[in-house]
């Protein structure tokens, strides 16, 4: 059960960005630090990815472990409270971060995930630099 109300939990929800995250900027500092460039957001590549490196065809998603239904994390369950509404909204998330990957791939891209979780632990650099690599 939600401990406050309908109203204050949409204005919550209403404020949670799409760009810009905790998450992504950290994942951006890394990068930057260790000489990439790249673009941000490209809105010419399905599921506009959020870091581009055009010249090496490569793109990285930083997903928040809730909204994209992180399987192997405790950020990833769906609320207990209107299951009928969460449902549906986050599997189709799950269902358009599949497509937009296949697509990137089916045009020549390489892809990397990185979870919200994932920004916590240590090794994500190491991880980064392989995939540039």
């Amino acid at each position: 059960m939600d401990t406050i109300s309908q109203e204050r939990r949409s204005e919550n929800m209403r404020r949670i960005r799409n760009r810009d995250t905790k998450p992504e900027m950290l994942v951006r500092s890394l990068l930057h630090r260790s000489g990439y460039r790249f673009r941000l957001h490209y809105k010419d590549l399905p599921g506009k990815p959020d870091i581009v490196f055009t010249s090496r065809r490569k793109v990285i998603f930083v997903h928040g472990c809730f909204w994209h239904q992180h399987g192997a994390c405790s950020e990833g369950r769906i609320p207990n409270t209107r299951r009928a509404y969460w449902n549906p909204k986050l599997n189709r998330n799950k269902e358009r971060d599949t497509l937009n990957l296949q697509r990137l791939q089916a045009l020549g891209w390489d892809t990397l995930e990185i979870w919200e979780c994932e920004t916590k632990k240590p090794g994500l650099q190491a991880r980064l630099a392989r995939f540039l690599n």
